[in-house]
């Protein structure tokens, strides 16, 4: 009986080893044909072994064996590609011969495995595991290398290498960011928290890892389970979460990865804090106040010579495009001059912007001032954003409280007004402007320049024009005339129909010395407005308040004894002194602490800071 076997396009060397095999194991020790069983058996046998060769021939990676004298007796597609060999040729040849660098007949000597280890075949650089192949006694019966090329295991290396400095950087990015982060898997299980989360939840990983998205609502639905049961996002839903139960407004979107639903991210935002931060955007509105101007020459009351004087002055000044710096006393109508230079001058059909520089944060100022760039700090807008000296292009600029401009800000604003050109906070491209300055302090600048609290050539550059607006106590005739118009305007705003004042309440007014000057004039006509019966139409002496502020002594004792120890003092003497004297009783009963003391004074912690430094008020914390 002849023993015909198939093996396909398989190579010579393996059909004859097969064959060869079969043949042999076909016939019985003794020499006879094996019954058709037997035949049918060894055919199996030999379909099974051809379907591993052509599983071997399907493999990705080259596959080299030798059996135990190191003939070679495989070598599958993979090998034949990488080393370059025929392996028609190869087979039955003693590997040493036919692979370069071959280690496969020194694994069959020593019995020991060679992992990981890299070889060169002509051109191409594999990495290689050689392991020894042993019988179930533990003879070795052969050896087997499976290698491939390690341009491709580099390559895979480089890129977990890539994959993990991605993840590492977006696990930064996440925790450092400000917004609340939540990630849920595809069965809503919360995988990822960060930091901010944990700050504004009280909750941890451990509390909230590995359990459902409901783990941290305290009232709401859960947008989570929302967005995985819809796949659509959700947007500016509120909801309170965590033990304090904060109120927050969710943004949810789905996680998609080849439009497989694989879970759901969740932005949070603090709407206390976006309440916190509109807060200060409207209080910067109202300290920042961008006026058309709205006053003129005519509206200044004052027949006074010094008072005539001033305004001659002041006309002269607008109609130049000089800066001009506006001296005096707080309340004297400094604002009011720079309003009614502008509409005199060239520019009034340009913007007029006021800016108080006592009122604003540093911090906060120079990026009013000058705007700032997309990024520039945490909370800038996109795009960024214009600053005042841009928006006021074309106009005029009117910086009141200049004299308490810290040194940095004082340092841009010379260079606007020598180079004509500003730079926005974060950014280093200059930007041209053509604003005129006007400038207006209480601050005596001489005093500043020789203490260093104010730049020297900033100081010459603003002093181009000065206009002395002088106090109140100078010019006492012009007080009627205040008082006349004050009630016009008093009894529009209240609804009043008060005619004058009496003789005795112009005198008495007249005698006094106004530390507020204007300001302070008014606020007493008001009040007395207000102590005035309805049917009342002259201003009488019994309905003035009482004139000057209650001054408290050092000790807490009544204004009384503070008042006598005044005399024989010159009036702006007395006034320093009982200045020095309640912001040192302030102080004290603030505990050293400089910005509550300034809370219950009523002014700026910077003014605050320039009236210690002028009054030789020292700071003994």
């Amino acid at each position: 009986m002849e023993a015909v076997f198939y093996f396909g396009k398989r190579t010579r060397a393996c059909e004859y080893r097969i064959f060869r095999w079969t043949y042999d194991r076909a016939y019985s020790a003794k020499g006879g044909l094996a019954t058709a069983d037997a035949m049918a058996n060894l055919q199996a046998q030999a379909n099974m072994i051809e379907h591993l060769l052509f599983v071997l021939d399907s493999a990705h990676d080259g596959i080299i064996a030798v059996d135990a004298s190191g003939v070679v007796t495989l070598m599958n597609l993979a090998a034949e590609a990488l080393t370059g060999l025929n392996r028609e040729e190869a087979v039955g040849k003693p590997a040493e011969q036919v692979i370069p660098n071959t280690r496969l007949h020194l694994v069959v000597r020593s019995g020991r495995p060679e992992l990981n280890q890299q070889q060169d075949i002509g051109k191409t650089v594999i990495v290689t595991n050689r392991v020894p192949v042993k019988d179930k006694d533990g003879n070795v019966t052969g050896a087997v290398a499976v290698f491939r090329d390690i341009t491709e295991v580099k390559t895979l290396a480089s890129e977990i290498t890539n994959l993990k400095e991605i993840q590492s950087m977006l696990k930064a990015i996440i925790d450092c960011t400000q917004d609340v982060i939540s990630v849920v898997d595809a069965r809503g299980i919360q995988v990822l928290i960060n930091p901010a989360y944990t700050r504004m939840t009280g909750l941890t990983e451990e509390d909230v890892l590995g359990k459902p998205p409901t783990v941290d609502i305290a009232e709401g639905e859960s947008m989570h389970l929302q967005v995985l049961r819809t796949g659509r996002p959700v947007k500016g839903v509120p909801m309170k979460v965590g033990p304090a139960r904060r109120e927050v407004v969710v943004d949810v979107a789905p996680i998609l990865v080849d439009d497989v639903l694989k879970g759901s991210v969740a932005v949070a935002h603090d709407t206390s804090e976006i309440l916190r931060l509109n807060e200060e955007l409207e209080r910067v509105k109202h300290l920042v106040r961008r006026l058309e101007a709205k006053y003129t020459f005519d509206d200044i009351i004052g027949e006074s010579a010094v008072m005539r004087a001033t305004i001659e002055q002041a006309r002269r000044a607008a109609e130049t495009p000089a800066t001009v710096i506006l001296r005096g006393e707080s309340g004297t109508g400094k604002e009011l001059f720079a309003h009614a230079i502008h509409n005199l001058s060239p520019r009034k059909g340009g913007p007029f912007v006021r800016v108080n520089c006592a009122a604003i944060a540093d911090t906060l100022l120079e990026s009013e001032l000058f705007g700032y760039v997309e990024g520039a700090f945490t909370g800038a807008r996109r795009k960024g954003r214009r600053g005042l000296f841009e928006e006021a292009t074309g106009g005029t600029m009117f910086l009141d409280e200049i004299g308490v401009m810290n040194l940095n800000l004082q340092t841009k604003i010379l260079r606007a007004l020598q180079e004509k050109e500003i730079v926005r906070v974060g950014d280093n491209a200059p930007i041209q402007v053509d604003v005129r300055i006007i400038a207006a302090t209480n601050v005596n600048l001489e005093q500043a320049v020789e203490a260093g609290t104010f730049r020297e050539d900033l100081y010459y550059r603003l002093n181009v024009v000065p206009v002395f607006v002088p106090p109140l106590r100078q010019r006492r005739e012009d007080i009627p005339h205040l008082i006349h118009y004050l009630v016009r305007k008093f009894n529009q705003e209240y609804g009043r129909s008060v005619k004058s004042a009496s003789e005795e309440v112009v005198n008495t007014l007249s005698q006094y010395e106004w530390p507020g000057n204007v300001r302070e004039l008014e606020n007493v006509l008001g009040r007395a407005l207000i102590n005035m019966k309805y049917g009342d139409d002259v201003i009488e002496a019994v309905h003035l308040p009482p004139l000057g502020r209650a001054r408290p002594a050092s000790d807490g004792s009544s204004g009384t004894a503070i008042r006598q120890g005044y005399v024989g003092m010159s009036l702006a003497s007395a006034v320093d002194r009982a200045e020095k004297e309640i912001i040192v009783a302030a102080l004290k009963r603030a505990g050293g602490n400089k910005t509550e003391a300034a809370r219950r004074l009523g002014i700026a912690t910077r003014s605050l800071y320039y009236k210690m430094h002028r009054l030789d008020i020292k700071d003994d914390r």
